[in-house]
């Protein structure tokens, strides 16, 4: 089986089911399609939910109204605190991982999702690969994010500076301006004096020619 190329979008919680079955991983392939059974070589962990509750759930979160979404999160979460533990813990994860509701929390669920990995002997092989794949996936969308806010940045201190420049720019101008008009008003005024003169004196020298 050739394995899925690899995407930097990010994968929305309602699409999880098909970023699973394009991981390559035939184990998973095998428990989502309700076939898979315990290998002697891993562990049984008792209590465990199978893979299709998590599903559900994730889905139930992707399509509902914001009120259910609320529901789902506040449930979750109060669960992962009064009952710690590793099922418990990664359904507040992968609720934290998933995105289009207001509890999502890539970087809290990053850090929830690495310390569940950490000891993938407590989970089922169906648990570590749901895991993995949002573990990836917040990771992607951090790395975004961050990118997205540097860019922003650098687009904010560019259009300041670029603000800051025109701002002295008009300043120049306008101090330009006012000392042309200055300039102006001090000449009509020699303009005027001199005319004055001219004037003055062009009228004595026809008081004299009349005398």
């Amino acid at each position: 089986m050739r394995n899925a190329p690899r995407k930097t979008r990010i994968v929305p919680a309602g699409m999880i089911v098909l970023a699973v079955l394009l991981s390559g991983c035939e184990t998973t392939q095998r428990w989502l399609q309700g076939r898979q059974t315990a290998e002697p070589t891993e562990p049984i962990i008792l209590g465990a939910p199978d893979a299709n509750s998590y599903l559900t759930e994730l889905y139930s979160l992707a399509e509902g109204d914001p009120a259910m979404q609320a529901e789902i999160y506040a449930d979750a979460e109060s669960e992962a605190t009064l009952t710690p533990g590793t099922q418990t813990q990664l359904r507040y994860a992968l609720i934290l991982a998933a995105v289009g509701h207001g509890g999502s929390d890539p970087v809290k669920a990053q850090s929830l999702l690495r310390e569940l990995l950490a000891q993938p002997e407590l989970m089922t092989s169906a648990e570590v690969s749901l895991a993995t794949i949002f573990l990836k996936d917040v990771e992607a969308r951090i790395v975004l994010d961050n990118e997205t806010r540097r860019l922003r940045a650098e687009y904010q201190r560019a259009a300041s500076t670029e603000g800051a420049a025109v701002a002295r720019r008009i300043a120049q101008i306008e101090n330009e301006n006012r000392q042309l008009r200055d300039s102006l008003a001090e000449a009509e005024a020699k303009l005027e004096a001199i005319t004055s003169i001219e004037r003055s004196i062009r009228e004595q020298s026809g008081e004299n020619q009349t005398q």
